[in-house]
């Protein structure tokens, strides 16, 4: 009789601990599917503040994006207008103004960016916590289901009706505890997602500041041209007579210039066709080399925005270059021309290269070669200019830079696609 009691208190005790498991393992599924299932909706305050803020950033920008075009269209209209004095003046004011949004436009990029990165860094440490707590509730579990597979077999006899209840719960034991290392695997899946996006944040505001940099230095660059602008005041006086008269002095100068580049290659050519070292020259790469040190590109080739494109077309790249910058050949060839700017006209170099192509450097201050001299790549041929009102910058320049033209058989080509 005693013996049947303890055997039935046994039984009783075993049956509480099983559905005290159970129920831990379960609470334990439950809660971590929760936060798995929510995690992408997880938020706080300061993740909510940071949203609405991120939020106002990008409608910011799409406003500066807006007025930028608007200048920039404003622009195209006045360099397809016939050229006078308020048109040109007109264009360097809206380069200007849309350059000043375009940095203002980065700026805001900046902050909304550092918004998003702290956002980010919110949300990795609440995942930190949550994979933390995770961590202890399947301690537990687990230590409960050791508990459970380590029971004698004559536990496993009294705790049950037969061997088959014993075998459906230990399998149902088994899938709770694989969906419980599931959902730890998706909340460690989930954390590393985070950890590369705030890395692709880091990577993406350094771009930001480098193109913020960019920017301010092209401001610079405008900040010259307006000198440039005032120069032309001072000069033309506000008279529109005036300004055309200095017009037609620029556009002859570029005309005198390329049409004495065009008739120059053919003769020198000529010329160099019987010497020994322009055959040399020939069997050369033809790879160029920056004139003045690498630096940023104040005008393309081509340009639509050149300042002056209702002028004359931009047959060059401008690459800034303080007054007086060292110039050297972009590759060896014999000097074909080399024109001083004697009374503040426009002066120039050109060099006739193999394989068809030849180079001219504009706005030159100095000239340190002689026509028909050879020159080898990377040597000294003068110095840079550009200046206006200084010797060699000619009518109508945009301030200190190095003017640099790259022709192929005679016609001008895009020098950044010779150039490493």
């Amino acid at each position: 009789m005693k013996s049947n009691k303890i055997l039935t208190i046994l039984i009783i005790a075993g049956f509480v601990s099983v559905i005290f498991l159970v129920h831990q393992i379960l609470v334990a599924k439950a809660e971590l599917s929760n936060t798995t299932t929510g995690s992408q909706n997880q938020t706080t305050p300061e993740i909510d503040e940071l949203n609405r803020n991120i939020q106002d950033k990008k409608n910011s920008i799409d406003a500066l994006k807006a007025r930028e075009e608007e200048y920039r269209r404003m622009l195209r209209q006045k360099q397809s207008e016939k050229s006078d004095l308020e048109n040109q003046l007109a264009i360097f004011d809206n380069r200007i103004a849309a350059m000043e949004i375009n940095i203002e436009d980065v700026k805001e990029n900046i902050a909304k960016t550092e918004l998003e990165i702290r956002k980010i860094d919110l949300e990795i440490a609440l995942k930190n916590k949550e994979i933390d707590k995770n961590k202890e509730q399947i301690g537990t579990a687990l230590g409960l289901l050791y508990q459970e597979g380590s029971k004698s077999d004559l536990e496993v006899m009294l705790l049950n009706d037969n061997l088959s209840t014993y075998i459906d719960q230990v399998e149902h034991l088994k899938n709770i505890n694989t969906g419980i290392q599931e959902n730890l695997e998706n909340l460690k899946n989930t954390k590393e997602r985070l950890d590369q996006d705030k890395k692709d944040m880091d990577i993406k505001r350094l771009s930001l500041v480098k193109l913020n940099e960019d920017l301010l230095d092209k401001m610079t660059t405008l900040q010259e041209e307006k000198q440039g602008k005032v120069v032309i005041l001072d000069e033309t006086k506000q008279s529109e007579s005036e300004y055309q008269s200095l017009l037609a002095k620029a556009r002859k100068e570029q005309q005198d210039a390329a049409a004495d580049i065009t008739s120059l290659e053919k003769r020198m050519r000529d010329k160099m066709s019987a010497n020994a070292k322009f055959k040399n020259l020939n069997e050369s790469s033809g790879e160029l080399i920056w004139p003045v040190p690498k630096n940023r590109v104040n005008a393309y080739f081509h340009d639509p925005d050149y300042p002056f494109r209702n002028v004359f077309e931009h047959p060059a790249i401008d690459i800034r270059a303080a007054q007086g910058t060292t110039v050297r050949a972009a590759a060896s060839g014999y000097v074909a021309r080399a024109k001083s700017g004697a009374n503040g006209a426009y002066a120039y170099i050109m060099l006739v290269h193999a394989n068809g192509l030849s180079t001219v450097y504009g706005h030159v201050s100095s000239i340190a070669v002689e026509e028909e001299q050879f020159v080898n790549q990377g040597q000294i041929i003068g110095k840079s200019g550009g200046t206006p009102g200084t010797n060699g910058a000619g009518n109508m320049t945009t301030g200190p830079h190095m003017h640099f033209e790259v022709r192929l058989n005679g016609i001008p080509v895009d020098p950044l696609e010779y150039l490493p």
